[in-house]
């Protein structure tokens, strides 16, 4: 019988002039097929990764933009409401308040007579400090350039001391909210002259003869 060494391995022949490394085993190459055939996948499921985000970008783009269109729908919607609130509000008020302006002409015409006195000064005060709280304003003066759009002509007459037509009485004073006229002013007006020198003119050239005579001396 023939003794093994322990720890003793057979190995291969090894052929003179060849190293150990030829003499193991190598691992089989991967051809070029096998090389190409794993990058082609992953490029397959990148572009489907591409195109569903950007299917999901246009998604929530147009979501978006539906977004932005209700809300400013919303805020159109909201401030035309409120607009039309303030309308019916105003006119709700200016059609309470235009049934007191006969109660108002009696005051102002009982102020004027000296008649408003003791207890009906105290009510009539009171009213006119109310309707002025609720936004009513009286308007008209005398000597104010005539406006067809706040004054009605109730009376005409020419002046030799205007220039342009301007109302020289009021009549009945009229009255507004806001930018809104419940009542014109009824008022007496006057024209300039016709044919004559306005009193602005007339100065004027009083003051051009005055120089002129100064300039000859």
């Amino acid at each position: 019988m023939t003794e093994e060494t322990p720890g003793f391995e057979e190995k291969p022949d090894v052929p003179s002039g060849a190293t150990a490394d030829d003499a193991e085993p190598k691992a089989a190459e991967p051809s070029e097929e096998e090389e190409t055939a794993a990058p082609a996948g992953d490029t397959d499921k990148t572009v489907g990764l591409t195109a569903q985000l950007d299917q999901a970008r246009s998604a929530l783009g147009e979501r978006t933009a539906d977004l932005q269109r209700l809300q400013a729908e919303y805020q159109n919607y909201r401030r035309r409401v409120e607009r039309d609130r303030a309308t019916v509000k105003e006119i709700a008020v200016a059609n309470l308040l235009s049934e007191f302006l006969p109660v108002l002409d009696d005051v102002g015409r009982a102020r004027e007579h000296g008649e408003l006195v003791g207890g009906f000064k105290s009510v009539a005060e009171s009213m006119e400090t109310v309707v002025a709280k609720l936004g009513l304003q009286q308007f008209g003066k005398e000597g104010e350039p005539f406006d067809p759009t706040i004054h009605e002509a109730l009376m005409h007459s020419y002046a030799p001391d205007v220039t342009e037509t301007t109302c020289v009485a009021i009549l009945q004073p009229g009255y507004r909210i806001g930018e809104r006229t419940i009542r014109p002013a009824r008022v007496a007006v006057a024209e300039p002259q016709p044919g004559a020198t306005p009193a602005a003119a007339k100065e004027e050239k009083t003051d051009d003869e005055e120089s002129g005579g100064t300039e000859e001396v």
